[in-house]
């Protein structure tokens, strides 16, 4: 069975503290989120699961066959053009590149582009645009194991919904397994099997939040429901230091 499995990470920055006795465990076919405020240390575990940062201290065992990154900044090539930009983990690896190159027009076409945006260059797209090209790029080498850094945040509602519908529709079909962070609690109610809160200072998991109800099922109805609930909880009440009234 392929897992991520996360067992008593520490990490420190100098002599910062970053993040304190993290454990969770992440199996195939399911998505996990990871929440907190801005400065909690979600981006530095995210690191340290997809091996952009060494551990320090404690274990993360990654079993899943293959993996990709989509950033919250799109971090195309500026040099290369939307399809090359698309086609560069095929290519690393180890795919033909007319072979490459095809299966990036398709998947660029599935993700909203046109033929008309296959030569086009970053500076010559639209931020919107961009954020397609980087999640064309993380899905066309088919991953095991999504890693999402908040690639949701700065998209409109509309792009947004596009295409979180393109990955609910992949995680119906068993497709893919995630680990995404990101400080919306309704995105991550959205998408997500489970929730982590995790506190500032240093950051540490305080509570976890399950939801059985497949991901395609979740109408707006549901969201609004239940992050309605969620806002109610003290845990999230404390570590987001809100005040509801």
């Amino acid at each position: 069975m392929e897992k991520l499995e996360v067992k008593n990470l520490n990490h420190h920055f100098g002599f910062t503290e970053i993040l304190r006795g993290i454990n969770f465990r992440l199996n195939k076919g399911q998505v996990l989120s990871v929440v907190g405020p801005s400065g909690g240390g979600k981006t530095t575990l995210l690191h340290l699961c997809a091996g952009l940062l060494d551990v320090e201290e404690g274990s993360v065992t990654n079993t899943f066959t293959s993996s990709s990154f989509a950033f919250q900044d799109a971090r195309l090539l500026p040099w290369k053009n939307v399809i090359d930009n698309i086609a560069l983990g095929l290519l690393a690896a180890g795919e033909k590149k007319s072979v490459a190159i095809e299966k990036s027009k398709k998947i660029a076409l599935e993700f909203g582009l046109e033929e008309g945006d296959f030569l086009k260059f970053p500076k010559d797209l639209s931020g919107g645009m961009r954020q397609r090209v980087s999640f064309a790029r993380a899905l066309v080498v088919k991953p095991s194991l999504l890693f999402l850094d908040e690639p949701f945040s700065a998209l409109d509602i509309g792009l947004k919904k596009e295409l979180q519908s393109i990955l609910i529709e992949m995680i119906s079909k068993k497709e893919i397994s995630i680990l995404f962070i990101t400080h919306d609690l309704m995105e991550a109610i959205r998408l997500s099997d489970e929730i982590l809160l995790l506190k500032a200072d240093p950051g540490h998991i305080v509570k976890k939040f399950s939801y059985d109800l497949a991901q395609n099922r979740r109408d707006d109805e549901y969201v609004y429901a239940q992050s309605a609930k969620i806002l109610q909880d003290e845990k999230i009440i404390d570590t987001f230091e809100l005040e509801i009234k």
